[in-house]
C-alpha cells in the first residue's frame, strides 16, 4: 500500500527538521523541570509571629494561669515534632519587630494574643458564652497570609475548646479523592504537562502537512495516485507516534522527580493517541490555512498558546459550565480537545480512576477529533490536492 511509503517518507522528513523534532519532544519535559523547580522554590510553611500581651489570670486555686503561654507552647511543640507541620511559630514581644518582619516577607501573618486573652478563657469556662478576643495581622490579599490565618484559627479555635471545656458545633472531616490527599502541588500540574507534549505536535505536524505543497513535492505524489487519505494517514501515523514518545518521555522526567502514576499506564496512553488524534486534525486545519512553513511558525502561534493557557496544560483553569449533557459539564472552552484530555489524565494519574470514569471525556475527545478532521480535511483537499 502506498501508505507504507509515505510514512517512510513522512520520518525521514521529521529526522531532516532535527531542531522542530528535539522542540517538539523535549520542551514539555522542560517544562516539567521548570515546574518542580518552582514548586520547591515555593513555601511549604507558612510563617507565624506571635506577639504574647496576656497578662494571664488568677483561677479559683488562686494559681496564676497564663494560656497565652500554653498556646504558643502547643504550637512550638507540634511545630518541633512533625515535619509536614505547616505552620513556623516564632514568638516576638515587640510589635514594630513583627511588622518589620512583616513589611520585609519574613513572616506571612502576625497573631496578636490579646492582655485579657486568659481572663476571657477563664469566664468562657464559667459562662459558656463569653468572646476571646484573638487579632490577625497581615496582608489581607496575599495566599500565604489567607493560609496562615486559616490554619491558625483552626488550632486557636481547638485549643480554646479543649481548655475552656465548649464542644465545637461541628465536627470538620477532611477525606481526599483517591490519593489526591498525598500529592504535591507539583503531581497537580503533570497531567496538564504531559497533554503539553501532544500540543506540541502542532508544530510538527502543521509542518509535515505543508512541507510538501511548499517544495512541490505533493505534484509526484499526486501523480503517483496516492490518495489525499493515504497522504495524511501516513503522516498522522508518523506524527501519533510522535506524540506518544512525547508524553512517555515527559512522564518519564516526571517519575524522576517524584511523580507517582496512580491509574492505568493502558489508560494514559489511550487518552494520549486519542489527543494525538484530534491535536493533528487540528494541524491539518493549520496547514490547510498555510502556504508555507514560515507561516505556520508565525500563524501557529496563536492556537499554540490558545491551547496553552486555556486548557489547563500550563497551570489549572476553571471555568463555570455552560451547558450540561448527561451529568458532564461543557465549559468556554469545550471546542479545545486538550481540555478534556487534561481531565481524563488528572482522573486516571491522581485519582486512581477506570475507564467508565472517563467515559464522557473520550467520547468528546473522538466527536472533537472527527469534526476537526472532516474540516481539515475539505480544506487541505480544496487547497492542496485539487486537480490540476
Amino acid at each position: 500500500m502506498k501508505i507504507f511509503s509515505i510514512i517512510k517518507k513522512s520520518i525521514k522528513e521529521q529526522i531532516r527538521n532535527f531542531w522542530i523534532l528535539i522542540l517538539t519532544i523535549s520542551l514539555a519535559p522542560f517544562f516539567v523541570v521548570v515546574w518542580y523547580m518552582v514548586d520547591q522554590g515555593m513555601s511549604k510553611k507558612y510563617s507565624v509571629v506571635v506577639v504574647n500581651r496576656d497578662n494571664g489570670v488568677i483561677t479559683a486555686d488562686s494559681s496564676l494561669v497564663f494560656y497565652g503561654n500554653a498556646f504558643i507552647n502547643l504550637l512550638s511543640g507540634i511545630n518541633s515534632s512533625q515535619d509536614d507541620w505547616l505552620l513556623e511559630v516564632n514568638e516576638l514581644n515587640n510589635m514594630d519587630s513583627a511588622k518589620k518582619m512583616l513589611e520585609e516577607a519574613k513572616a506571612d501573618m502576625i497573631l496578636v494574643i490579646a492582655p485579657d486573652f486568659s481572663i476571657n478563657i477563664n469566664k468562657l469556662q464559667l459562662t459558656k458564652n463569653q468572646a476571646v478576643d484573638i487579632e490577625f495581622i497581615g496582608d489581607l490579599t496575599d495566599n500565604n497570609y489567607l493560609m496562615a490565618a486559616i490554619w491558625s484559627h483552626n488550632y486557636l479555635s481547638e485549643f480554646i475548646s479543649f481548655t475552656a471545656g465548649v464542644a465545637f458545633p461541628v465536627n470538620l472531616v477532611e477525606t481526599s479523592i483517591g490519593k489526591s490527599g498525598s500529592k504535591s502541588e507539583f503531581d497537580l500540574y503533570v497531567p496538564g504537562l504531559l497533554i503539553f507534549a501532544i500540543i506540541m505536535l502542532m508544530f510538527s505536524a502543521s509542518i509535515a502537512f505543508v512541507v510538501e505543497p511548499e517544495t512541490q513535492t505533493i505534484k509526484r505524489i499526486k501523480l503517483s495516485k496516492v490518495k489525499p487519505m493515504e497522504f495524511i494517514g501516513g503522516i498522522s501515523i508518523v506524527q501519533i507516534m510522535l506524540g506518544i514518545i512525547s508524553i512517555i518521555l515527559t512522564l518519564i522526567v516526571a517519575v524522576a522527580f517524584g511523580f507517582q502514576v496512580e491509574g492505568s499506564f493502558g489508560l494514559m496512553t489511550l487518552i494520549g493517541i486519542l489527543c494525538s488524534i484530534s491535536i493533528i486534525a487540528f494541524s491539518l486545519i493549520l496547514a490547510a490555512l498555510s502556504k508555507t512553513v514560515n507561516a505556520i511558525l508565525v500563524v501557529g502561534n496563536f492556537p499554540l498558546f490558545l491551547f496553552m493557557f486555556f486548557t489547563g496544560a500550563m497551570f489549572p483553569i476553571n471555568l463555570s459550565p455552560i451547558i450540561t449533557i448527561g451529568g458532564y459539564s461543557l465549559t468556554a472552552n469545550c471546542l479545545l480537545s486538550p481540555v478534556h484530555a487534561i481531565y481524563a489524565l488528572k482522573k486516571v494519574l491522581i485519582f486512581g480512576s477506570g475507564f467508565s470514569a472517563i467515559l464522557p471525556e473520550v467520547i468528546s475527545l473522538i466527536i472533537l477529533s472527527v469534526l476537526y478532521f472532516i474540516i481539515g480535511l475539505w480544506l487541505f483537499k480544496r487547497k492542496h490536492f485539487r486537480a490540476e
